[in-house]
């Protein structure tokens, strides 16, 4: 996944009840799904699950509370309204809801199906405390857009997620499915009717499916077929438009993953978002074994836009390799509503997004210059987060405070564990051996169907290769010590500068470290996931806290625009008073204004590198 690319500021029943079952218990019989997109009323679309006869008296039907990839709790379930559960004369089962997720049906031995009305979750980011991030979520737009992240829209019985689904979606005839979910018999029922196939609960929610009118294009990559299809409400972009850039970098990404590139198919299901109260606002993608959903606003320019797509995309086509292939048994065997995470996010996001980076230098696309350039700035933004936190104790306790709180350092030190263990393996192996080598050897052990175990893995990482490797995970992936990236970046004849440099008191250079609440545009709070300035820091402020008052003056979007804008006249020695809210408590924060400055760090070459530190740069970013 690769989350918040940008600031968000600057019922007609549907489907008649059928008397003929199969047998969903134990054998190769389907459940049922019908989705009628066709007749939804008021964002809402109709679904009815048929599961075959059960041999039980009481039987779970759940939504999923979360779902690989997300490492967030969603209860996707909090959508679903007016569930009924049916016996085969068509009249209601008693049911219980235990929970946002769970229904009890109370006599599973009479079931027929359950039916019950769906809404998107994009209406509703604006509304909710903890929205579901975009690209996980749904859209229901009659007539126009459907986004099918499935989990929202099929629930499945408990104890039943591995038998076959197959999926009926009645569809306006206007619109065209994009997905890498099977056709029944490779085809399509009708041009309003189409008809899936899946070998179990998985691959359902594995892959979405995207309604909209016709914006697409297919291209290969050697022996894979990659399909981009694009939602773009005002008309500005097209798939066609897109294209050239999105096959250059895949390409190039196919070049550097080799053999490692499992899958035949892929998809890239691209929303632009109108960025409006009832339209998506959280931009990035989800990854699937063989698509991805990404939403990035559609006003941002073409440069702007391909530049977002080549990283956000790149990353996410990685992710076919880590934790879609090399995963555990947390993931191999995931339950969608008591998830145990996996320790390993240094590897499912680190090494994606590293690869992701490494990649583009390795095969031209970036210079030197810019790769270590953004390797600088992980370096800075990993500095906002506990840089003594274990990150395999915050990986398996994700959805828990407060290692929540620094999930998003999985993209900024995770990115440089990654860096530094690549390092480290060729100057051991005098450059035979990397972290894309490494994820060689993974993969030939382990795949989609063959999970490791989750304790074991950094003791099989470090017997195949040297004790200095599993000496760095025991310090500083599993232990608490920061990263020294001074000394790794010195074996390669590089080192690392950094200066305070001037800052205004709310900007670093062009970005905020302030930020609106898109549900309430008054609501303002300072950034996560960003070095603060001298200022910031020096008044006690922490990334997340909700700006009240400064200096008596109650904070709204004007209100702060005005401070803004007279903080550039602002005297060194002017008294600053902050009033915040921080984790429903609230706190006064005081201090002088100062003159603000923020750290900047540079990587950059030493004088006098040594013709094997030079070797060793060589087959780090020019293998």
């Amino acid at each position: 996944m690769y989350k918040n690319l940008f600031l968000v500021t600057s019922l007609a029943l549907l489907l008649g009840c059928g008397a003929a079952k199969s047998i969903a218990t134990g054998t190769e019989n389907p459940v049922r799904v019908k989705i009628d997109l066709l007749n939804s009323v008021n964002d809402q679309v109709m679904v009815q699950v048929d599961p075959g006869p059960f041999a039980e008296k009481e039987v779970l039907f759940l939504i999923p509370k979360t779902v690989p990839g997300t490492y967030s709790e969603d209860d996707f379930g909090q959508y679903i309204e007016d569930l009924v559960a049916l016996d085969y004369k068509g009249n209601p089962l008693e049911t219980e809801r235990r929970d946002n997720n769970t229904w009890l049906i109370k006599d599973g031995r009479n079931l027929d199906m359950v039916r019950y009305a769906v809404n998107d979750t994009f209406d509703s980011e604006t509304e909710v405390e903890d929205p579901v991030f975009s690209p996980a979520g749904t859209n229901i737009l009659a007539g126009e857009n459907y986004l099918l992240n499935l989990h929202g829209f099929v629930g499945y019985f408990k104890g039943y997620t591995e038998v076959p689904y197959e999926l009926e979606i009645q569809s306006p005839p206007s619109l065209e499915p994009t997905t890498s979910l099977k056709r029944m018999n490779g085809s399509q029922a009708s041009n309003s009717q189409n008809l899936f196939r899946a070998k179990r609960y998985f691959e359902v929610i594995d892959n979405p499916i995207m309604y909209a009118k016709p914006n697409s294009v297919t291209f290969r990559l050697s022996d894979i077929e990659v399909t981009l299809s694009v939602y773009s409400p005002n008309g500005t972009y097209s798939a066609k438009d897109l294209h050239p850039k999105m096959e250059t970098m895949m390409r190039a990404q196919k070049e550097f993953l080799g053999s490692l590139s499992g899958t035949q198919t892929y998809t890239i299901l691209l929303y632009l978002s109108q960025a409006n109260e009832t339209d998506a606002m959280g931009f990035g993608a989800l990854e699937h074994h063989t698509s991805t959903v990404l939403i990035l606003p559609e006003m941002l320019p073409r440069p702007a836009l391909e530049e977002a797509m080549v990283d956000v995309v790149s990353h996410e086509f990685f992710h076919t390799l880590t934790p879609l292939s090399v995963h555990s048994r947390e993931i191999q065997f995931f339950d969608y509503n008591e998830p145990e995470m996996s320790m390993h996010l240094w590897m499912y996001e680190g090494t994606t997004e590293y690869f992701a980076n490494l990649f583009q230098v390795q095969k031209g696309l970036i210079t030197d210059g810019d790769f270590l350039d953004r390797m600088a700035e992980k370096i800075s933004n990993s500095k906002a987060f506990d840089d003594t936190m274990s990150f395999t104790v915050m990986s398996k306790n994700v959805l828990e405070s407060p290692y929540k709180e620094n999930y998003q350092n999985v993209y900024e030190k995770g990115t440089l564990i990654n860096m530094c263990l690549d390092i480290l393996l060729r100057e051991k192996s005098r450059g035979e051996k990397s972290m894309r080598w490494l994820m060689v050897q993974l993969a030939s052990k382990y795949n989609e169907n063959t999970p490791f175990n989750d304790p074991e893995l950094i003791g099989e990482i470090t017997a195949m290769t040297y004790p200095e490797v599993g000496e760095f995970f025991s310090r500083h992936v599993q232990g608490d010590q920061p990263i020294p990236y001074e000394d790794y970046l010195l074996k390669t004849g590089l080192k690392v500068e950094q200066g305070e440099v001037p800052a205004s008191y709310f900007f670093r250079g062009q970005i905020p470290y302030i930020d609106a609440d898109p549900s309430d545009m008054d609501t303002i709070f300072i950034q996560k996931g960003m070095e603060l300035n001298s200022f910031l820091k020096g008044l006690g402020a922490k990334g997340g806290d909700v700006i009240l008052e400064i200096n008596g003056v109650p904070i709204t979007l004007d209100s702060m625009r005005a401070i803004v804008g007279e903080s550039f006249s602002w005297d060194s020695k002017k008294d600053i008073l902050m009033s915040v809210m921080r984790d429903g408590e609230k706190f006064e924060l005081s201090g002088k204004a100062g003159i603000p400055t923020y750290t900047e760090r540079k990587i950059s070459e030493m004088e006098g590198v040594t013709e094997e530190a030079l070797e060793l740069r060589k087959s780090w970013l020019h293998p």
